[in-house]
């Protein structure tokens, strides 16, 4: 049965109530589950028609997310931020001209200006959902197939201290990709898209700079500009560890 939950531990919502100060409110999780079996088909229609539609040569794309998935939302945001060059918080097509450049060399394929123009081309109108002539977040995670969000795995309605601390172990470990103890950079951005994402299917570049702004600035008590382990615990109202 469909079970509908208010728990303000380590829930996008209770987050967001908690950087926004906005009022509580419910999470319809079955209504989540299914606007996320909604986008999990849209992305295999759009391989489908990446096969289809795009030239030949670049099917290896749909080779690279074989080879090489994204399962962490934090490589996901290095690759975001790299090409992201301008900090818009879209990729435009030049942007993602040279994305698609530094690939082709990564897997050793030489390609002329002129096709590398056609592939951009062949890429915008495919992923591009708006038609803006820009990509966003949501756009670029479907062209590396970046896999299913790592909060989801957890029990949002956790109740005991045992499970709350275990959880957050395990969800800190994730994002603190450089094991320094720390949360900086794209693990910040990592961190917050998913968290975010529970809640909110997609959201934009420009909403989680905003976002990211909001946690640095009411759980990066040191400012260091990093979120530490007893930073981040604080700010999730966890008992911190002793020094």
């Amino acid at each position: 049965n469909c079970q509908r939950h208010d728990s303000a531990y380590m829930t996008a919502n209770g987050m967001t109530r908690f950087i926004t100060h906005e009022p509580a409110g419910i999470t319809d999780w079955c209504h989540l589950f299914s606007q996320m079996t909604s986008c999990w088909t849209v992305f295999l229609v759009h391989s489908a028609l990446a096969v289809m539609i795009l030239p030949q040569d670049e099917n290896f794309l749909l080779v690279f997310r074989r080879e090489a998935p994204l399962d962490n939302s934090v490589d996901f945001m290095k690759i975001w931020r790299k090409y992201d060059a301008d900090s818009s918080g879209y990729i435009s097509a030049v942007e993602l001209k040279g994305f698609l450049k530094d690939l082709f060399q990564q897997h050793g394929k030489a390609v002329s200006s002129s096709k590398l123009d056609e592939y951009t081309d062949a890429m915008m109108k495919i992923f591009d959902k708006n038609k803006d002539g820009r990509l966003d977040l949501n756009d670029l995670s479907r062209i590396l197939a970046l896999e299913e969000n790592f909060m989801l795995q957890f029990k949002m309605d956790a109740s005991s201290q045992e499970d709350r601390k275990r959880d957050f172990d395990k969800i800190f470990n994730h994002y603190d990709v450089s094991n320094t103890g720390a949360l900086e950079g794209p693990e910040v951005d990592g961190f917050v898209k998913d968290m975010m994402e529970l809640v909110r299917p997609s959201i934009t570049g420009p909403e989680l700079d905003k976002l990211r702004a909001m946690l640095l600035g009411h759980c990066d008590v040191n400012k260091d500009g990093k979120i530490q382990r007893n930073e981040l615990a604080l700010c999730l109202g966890m008992k911190p560890n002793k020094a």
